[in-house]
């Protein structure tokens, strides 16, 4: 049996509606990941401060956000954060949001204690404000 038109018009219609609210759910599924990956990432580079700086667990908020100003607003701070923005703009992102991806930390370049730890001149680095990898 052969729909009419106007069949065929609210099969379209109720098609429409379903594409809709399934473009819905799906955006909300997104907004909700986008907040969880948030959290995650939050916490991560929290426990990361604490873990590398424990006196910092002691200060209050107000004096814990006066150390990061200070601390981050230094001009070798700027270079650092400026050489490994640029670095990981160069390197493509891994395509979908897996947990895998998520999973695998940077490339951290050695600090001035670590040069020093290892019997390497710090001096040599300074100039050029970029991470080292080992």
């Amino acid at each position: 049996m052969a729909k009419t038109r106007a069949e065929k018009i609210e099969g379209l219609k109720e098609e429409i509606t379903q594409n809709q609210n399934q473009i819905k759910r799906l955006q909300q599924a997104q907004r909700a990941q986008d907040r969880k990956d948030r959290t995650r990432r939050l916490c991560q580079r929290m426990g990361l401060i604490e873990s590398m700086l424990p006196d910092t667990i002691a200060l209050t908020d107000e004096h814990f956000k006066s150390f990061l100003e200070k601390t981050i607003t230094t001009e070798q701070s700027r270079r650092i954060l400026d050489g490994l923005t640029a670095q990981n703009a160069a390197t493509p992102a891994p395509s979908g949001a897996g947990s895998a991806a998520r999973d695998i930390p940077a490339p951290v370049g050695k600090t001035e204690n670590t040069a020093q730890k290892n019997g390497e001149d710090a001096d040599e680095d300074e100039g050029n404000g970029e991470a080292q990898t080992p």
